[in-house]
């Protein structure tokens, strides 16, 4: 498998290439700013862009997906329960950080993401964990056989994603991380939406939310 790591836009989102060597088939995973610079590097590594896949609706990890489609084609994902989250105040608060914002509707989306889907990269299958909380269509992405969990902003090293905003769920995301991430093997890596990647038996053992909460 190919697999690139890029650190986009202002707020430092990770963004994740992932390509099957074979078929050359590659997604996106949070394209959240710098499109162009994301098309380029598909681009250099010889690789056709078949979906982006975008963990939830919040621009810092959405914003580039409209661009990223002109340049480079492929088909956006998303859940459906986050398709309203594009209308929300914190995805119009995009302009402030790139010149990429556009309007956004829902129907702009064109694929639903849910529970159990598979979506497959030649060789590579990526299976979609609907994990809410952070937004009510968060979802991760899990590469079985790899050992690799895209965690978007549901869980980081050492801490949590943030629920204050409209439609987050303290409750809900630490059901999810406790019932869907925690269950998975404990070498499994997990490459968050920012900051570094760790693993689900270091957070498991680690992290000090769930680590309070289970006293």
């Amino acid at each position: 498998m190919i697999f690139e790591h890029l650190t986009v836009g202002a707020l430092q989102t990770n963004c994740y290439l992932l390509g099957d060597k074979k078929s050359r088939r590659a997604a996106v995973i949070d394209p959240g700013a710098e499109g162009i610079r994301i098309s380029n590097k598909l681009g250099e590594l010889g690789l056709d862009l078949v979906a982006i896949l975008c963990t939830h609706a919040h621009f810092d990890h959405i914003l580039a997906a409209w661009t990223l489609k002109r340049q480079s084609g492929g088909h956006i994902y998303i859940s459906s329960k986050d398709r309203p989250t594009l209308l929300q105040v914190i995805f119009g608060l995009a302009p402030r950080f790139s010149p990429e914002i556009r309007p956004v509707s829902p129907s702009d989306v064109d694929h639903d993401l849910a529970e159990g889907d598979k979506l497959m990269l030649g060789e590579i299958t990526v299976e979609v964990i609907e994990t809410p909380g952070h937004t009510p269509g968060h979802v991760a992405f899990y590469l079985r056989e790899q050992g690799m969990l895209f965690s978007g902003d549901l869980i980081f090293s050492g801490s949590i994603g943030r629920t204050d905003f409209m439609g987050g769920s303290h409750e809900d995301l630490m059901d999810s991380v406790r019932t869907k991430i925690f269950i998975l093997p404990g070498d499994t890596a997990i490459f968050p939406g920012h900051g570094n990647s760790t693993s689900v038996g270091r957070e498991k053992s680690q992290n000090p939310f769930f680590l309070l909460n289970n006293r």
